[in-house]
C-alpha cells in the first residue's frame, strides 16, 4: 500500500534522525496483573513478588561478558489497544512487567539468549505472567539514545501494520510531532532480526523528564493528537499500544 499524510504543518516536520547505536536488544515483556478496566497499573503482591525476584537475576545477566545493560521495568499506565489495533488478529500489548537486555552488537543476542543466566529470567518472568512477549531486534532508527542512567518515564510502544515500510514512513513523520508537542529528545526503534519472528512490526522505546499525567496531558490535550497522529494512524492501517514504565 501506498504511504498517506494526512494534514500536513510545518509545525512538525518529520523527525531529525541520528545513526542509530550499534546494539542488540532483548525485549522480554509479560502480563501478571494487567488492569481490566482503568488502564492505570495498581501494586498487587504477585507483581511486587515477581519484580523482587527479577532484579538479582538481571544483576546477574549483567555479568555476562556482551551484555551492556540489563533494565526492569514495572508499568504504570497499560491502555486498551485503540484505532487499528483493536482488531483482534493482533497480540494485545497488555504487558505490566518488561525487561530489556542490551547487548554489544546484535550477533551476541544467540549467545545471550541461549545462556543460563537469560533462561532463569525468562522461565521466571514466564511462571509468572498469563500472557509474554520476546522480541531479538536491533536499532534502525534512532532520536538519541535512551538514558537508562536515572529515573524517568519510559515508553514501549508496540506497533501492528498492514505493511511495515508504511508504518515506518509514518512512524518518522508522528515522531516529529512527538519532538515538537511533548520535548521528545530520544528513541530507540527497535525493528525484529532479519527472520524473527514478532508480533510487532517493530517496537519503539523513549524516554521523559515529565510524570505520567504530564505526558498524557500533553498528548491527549492537543486536537492535533486526535487529527495528525490518530488520523494517520488510521489511514496507514497502523496500530499503536502504547505502555508507560517505572524502572525498579
Amino acid at each position: 500500500m501506498q504511504f498517506e499524510l494526512l494534514n500536513p504543518n510545518s509545525a512538525y516536520p518529520r523527525a531529525t534522525l541520528v545513526d542509530p547505536p550499534p546494539n542488540g536488544y532483548l525485549h522480554l515483556a509479560g502480563a501478571v496483573a494487567p488492569p481490566s478496566g482503568p488502564p492505570l497499573v495498581r501494586t498487587v503482591p504477585a507483581r511486587s513478588a515477581l519484580l523482587d525476584r527479577l532484579k538479582p537475576l538481571a544483576t546477574a545477566l549483567q555479568g555476562h561478558p556482551a551484555v551492556r545493560r540489563v533494565t526492569v521495568y514495572r508499568a504504570l499506565v497499560v491502555p486498551p489497544p485503540g484505532g487499528y489495533a483493536r482488531q483482534p488478529r493482533f497480540h494485545p500489548a497488555r504487558f505490566d512487567v518488561a525487561v530489556l537486555v542490551e547487548t554489544d552488537t546484535p550477533e551476541d543476542l544467540g549467545p545471550v539468549a541461549d545462556g543460563e543466566a537469560y533462561g532463569e529470567l525468562r522461565a521466571t518472568l514466564t511462571a509468572a505472567a498469563s500472557d509474554t512477549h520476546e522480541l531479538r531486534a536491533r536499532c534502525t532508527r534512532s532520536l538519541g539514545e535512551v538514558d537508562h542512567s536515572r529515573a524517568g518515564l519510559f515508553l514501549f510502544n508496540h506497533f501492528v501494520a498492514e505493511d511495515r515500510a508504511v508504518a515506518l514512513e509514518l512512524w518518522d513523520h508522528l515522531a516529529g510531532w512527538y519532538v515538537s508537542k511533548t520535548g521528545l529528545d530520544n528513541s530507540t526503534l527497535l525493528e525484529p532480526l532479519d527472520g524473527a519472528d514478532s508480533d510487532y512490526v517493530f517496537v519503539n522505546h523513549a524516554r521523559w523528564d515529565t510524570s505520567t499525567l504530564g505526558l498524557l496531558l500533553r498528548q491527549v490535550s492537543r486536537p492535533s493528537f486526535r487529527w495528525y497522529v490518530q488520523q494517520n494512524l488510521l489511514v496507514n492501517r497502523v496500530g499503536s499500544m502504547p505502555v508507560l514504565y517505572r524502572m525498579t
